[in-house]
Parts: structure tokens; sequence; C-alpha cells
């Protein structure tokens, strides 16, 4: 999945987009969490496919896998 995905200083000013396209990852994250199916995203940008939008939530999840939480201190 994570070759679907692609960071180009280039396009869309270094943000992740799904490859081949000027969609940003960050776009599509945010048009599924306000509701919008697979079905509609497809339909919206057609040169999408299913696996490029699952290709962009395994990278969303890798993202977050990796960062670190910090705790507030308590005092």
């Amino acid at each position: 999945m994570r070759e679907r995905i692609e960071i180009n200083p280039e396009v869309m000013q270094g943000k992740p987009v799904v490859r081949g396209t000027r969609v940003p990852v960050e776009l599509l994250l945010r048009k599924l969490s306000e509701g919008a199916s697979f079905e509609e995203l497809l339909n919206a940008y057609p040169r999408l496919t299913a696996d490029d939008i699952r290709a962009c939530l395994v990278y969303a999840a890798d993202a977050i896998a990796h960062e670190s939480v910090l705790a507030p201190s308590s005092r």
C-alpha cells in the first residue's frame, strides 16, 4: 500500500498525495471523517481506486503509530 502514496516537493507543496494525482491524503481522510463513502470518493475522483483510499488509511495509521504521546506532568 505504501507505494500508492508519494511525497514530492513539486506536488501540493510536498504534502502526501495519491501517487500520480494531486489528491492529498489529508483531503481524503477529512472527507471520510465527514461521512463520505468510498463510492462517493471514487465518483468524485475518478482516477482513484478503492486501494488508493485504503492506502491513505494505512498511511495515517502508520503516521500515528510512530507518534510519541507526552502525558502532562502532575504537580
